[in-house]
């Protein structure tokens, strides 16, 4: 997860604790991972 939250820093240069939906898909495109900063910490939704 925390990769996910530096992709979000170092690709999008975005703060992945605002507590906006960062969506992620697989290559294939047939799975999706979704994380978000819910104020305690982060949620992974795969």
């Amino acid at each position: 997860m925390e990769g996910l939250a530096m992709l979000v820093r170092e690709h999008m240069k975005a703060d992945p604790f605002s507590g906006a939906v960062y969506v992620f898909r697989a290559k294939r495109a047939d799975r999706i991972k979704l994380i978000f900063w819910d104020g305690t910490g982060l949620c992974l939704f795969a």
